[in-house]
């Protein structure tokens, strides 16, 4: 892990490719990296790519392993084939859009072509249902970039049937498409952009290999696509840190003073990390959770927050505020263990180069990107990082950073009480049960695929799948919710049960549960509601099973705390997987201080 925080280039990423690949073969334990499948459906050759996003794939904590199809096999696929790939062993399909691909007017001669955009929609509606009527998985879909050639110049952009309108069109009927569907998008033509239309392509390759971009540019995409597969295995950072002095303001505020520092409109110094402010505030807009981590006296660092009139930064966006003289590694710690996350979910921006060195050493899981002397790079450096990927955005999405918030008030409060039972009592706790949902798909999905320590088996499963469980009458399913006097934390827990053929027997197949819960005996209200529904079903007996991922250490004694018994075997799981066995009729109701809702399950319950 520590060869990706260095810039590697194409030739260096080939070698690294090959060193998985031989790990692979030699069946070495890759943990923590997650596996991943991959299926790719282009109109181009992707045997020159395969390699390289391989290796960039690792440095998102994903272990990938490319399947090709044959070349041109998307316009099969579009007409109703199966595509030439191992369907039932992959994760995910991307299917790579490029303007060669007919019906896309490619020629002088075509240009005019009003028909095109119709016929592009039609072909896009054709593929999209041929590939899921077969695949069951993520389905990854590539933005398509627009040649930087233009027959009618600058009213290409407006002339009907000339092919920048049509892309422009095609790309935005494909963003309408994924929009609330299972499916990701994978925004290509904004990266071709970025980079230069004129540079992205190059013809001579194209003709020569039919490589749809520059060599060159290989690495760049293989980590703008590393950064999907991480976020839909759940690797997406969770929490911003920032240091303060020369980093959110100009100055250091233990010497300049309030009025010293430069933050604000008219100073181009103050404007650039003004704009860093204004880029974490977004972010905490979209859920993510934002902390400070200072060398300073805490009452001189918060100042600037509570009195300056050009902060966009308040002391109420901030989750964790950490402003001692300890070493910044210590403070990731404090941090991550405060917010009740892993610490590899944490990004720290310092404009120190020795506090950046030190965190990587000690703490190298953390996110800690190298910072130009400019401050005005500082927002783009923090955002081309891809740290905080997401390939879907729920309502939830948007409270967790005050969720984040309000916890980290509760552990202060349940840390400063003698009697836990007494503070847990006051906290006016109200958890709530239901079946799974249309409403609830895309957060049951999210956790699904992002939840890492507290789960049990790290099984992960996509949207669709999850909407089928809804409605199989031999699952059992629960989404649960928990509200408190200090505010909502949305859905923190997920649950699927399987019947077995043996009668009166469920297994567990997923429990997971939000780290901002713990210590609050809320997996002992889930097994109270679990038992109660599989009785309800003639349930006898429910099995736990626990796998180890090298990332969920904190739950391995989950059953055994609960009142499961340990047995030696069960199904056809792996060695290291340990099995647990309850007697439903026998289960003691824990009855922990949380008043209990459960809404629709009656529903949806299938009488064994």
């Amino acid at each position: 892990m520590r060869l990706c925080q260095y810039d590697l280039n194409e030739s260096q990423l080939r070698r690294l490719a090959k060193a998985r690949q031989r790990l692979v073969g030699q069946s070495v334990d890759l943990s923590p990296l997650s596996p991943f499948r991959l299926g790719m459906l282009w109109n181009g050759t992707s045997d020159l790519i395969s390699p390289i996003l391989e290796a960039t794939g690792l440095c998102y904590g994903v272990s990938i392993e490319v399947f090709p199809s044959s070349y041109n096999n998307l316009l099969a696929v579009a007409s109703g084939a199966r595509p030439d790939l191992p369907l039932d062993q992959l994760d995910a399909i991307l299917v790579a859009f490029d303007h060669r691909l007919p019906p896309f007017p490619a020629t002088a001669a075509r240009a005019t072509d009003e028909e095109a955009e119709v016929q592009s929609k039609t072909m896009l509606n054709q593929i999209i249902q041929s590939i899921e009527t077969q695949f069951e998985g993520s389905i990854i879909f590539q933005s398509m970039p627009c040649p930087p050639d233009r027959v009618f110049g600058s009213l290409d952009s407006a002339q009907q049937g000339s092919l920048r309108q049509v892309v422009v069109a095609f790309n935005a009927e494909l963003a309408d498409r994924v929009r609330g569907s299972n499916h990701v998008l994978f925004d290509i033509a904004g990266l071709a952009e970025r980079v230069g239309l004129e540079q992205w392509f190059d013809p001579a390759l194209w003709h020569a290999a039919k490589l749809p971009f520059a060599q060159n540019l290989a690495p760049l995409y293989g980590h703008y696509l590393g950064r999907i597969l991480g976020a839909l295995r759940g690797k997406s950072r969770k929490c911003l840190v920032l240091d303060l002095d020369n980093t959110i303001w100009g100055g250091v505020v233990g010497d300049d003073g309030v009025e010293g520092i430069r933050v604000g409109e008219g100073d181009a110094i103050g404007e650039a990390h003004l704009e860093l402010q204004r880029t974490a505030l977004q972010l905490r807009s979209r859920g993510v959770v934002l902390a400070v981590c200072s060398k300073n006296n805490e009452d001189v660092a918060r100042e600037p927050f509570r009195t300056h009139p050009d902060m966009l930064l308040r002391e109420d966006d901030i989750a964790v505020f950490q402003a001692n003289w300890i070493d910044k590694a210590a403070n990731m710690r404090a941090i991550a263990d405060m917010l009740g996350v892993g610490i590899d979910s944490l990004v720290l921006m310092d404009d120190n180069p020795a506090e950046r060195a030190q965190v990587r050493v000690e703490e190298p899981t953390v996110a800690v990107p190298e910072l130009p002397d400019d401050p005005a790079l500082y927002s783009r450096t923090l955002l081309e990082a891809g740290y905080f990927e997401t390939v879907s955005f729920t309502s939830d999405d948007k409270k967790r950073a005050g969720q984040y918030q309000a916890n980290t008030q509760r552990r202060v409060l349940l840390e400063s009480s003698s009697d836990q039972y007494s503070f847990l009592q006051s906290m006016e706790m109200v958890i709530e049960f239901a079946p799974f949902d249309e409403i609830g798909l895309s957060r049951i999905t999210q956790l699904i695929n992002k939840s890492n320590q507290f789960n049990l088996t790290t099984q992960r499963y996509t949207e669709r799948e999850v909407l089928g469980m809804s409605q199989d009458s031999n699952l059992l399913t629960l989404q649960i919710r928990l509200n408190d006097k200090f505010g909502d934390n949305g859905m923190i827990s997920v649950v699927i049960c399987r019947r077995e053929e043996e009668a009166g027997c469920w297994s567990i197949d997923t429990w997971l549960m939000s780290c901002r819960v713990l210590n609050r005996r809320v997996e002992e209200a889930v097994l109270d509601q679990l038992v109660l529904q599989l009785l309800n079903r003639g349930g006898k007996t429910l099995i736990g099973i626990y796998k180890p991922s090298g990332r969920n250490e904190l739950v391995r004694d989950h059953y055994e705390n609960l009142g499961f018994n340990k047995i030696e075997a069960y199904g056809n799981s792996q060695d290291h997987d340990t099995f647990w066995r309850l007697d439903l009729a026998a289960h003691e109701e824990r009855q922990p201080p949380m008043s209990v809702v459960v809404r629709d399950v009656s529903s949806t319950a299938a009488v064994a």
